[in-house]
């Protein structure tokens, strides 16, 4: 699942750290799931867009291979 967290994150002058404290993960989650090494839960995936004020599929798309 591709995504753009990292650029929402630089529109917002927001670390890793405080997008995971905002969201409830790690830090390394965030890293995780910005490099498309980890898909996270519905949960995180509503949080996260909600903190950027986006739509979902403005900030995770998904790929052929995730069908």
């Amino acid at each position: 699942m591709k995504n753009n967290i990292r650029v929402e994150r630089a529109i917002l002058k927001m670390s890793q750290q405080q997008l995971a404290d905002k969201v409830g993960v790690s830090r390394q989650t965030i890293n995780a799931i910005e490099l498309e090494k980890y898909v996270p839960s519905a949960t995180v995936i509503m949080k996260i867009a909600v903190i950027f004020c986006k739509p979902v599929d403005n900030i995770f798309q998904l790929e052929e291979t995730d069908w």
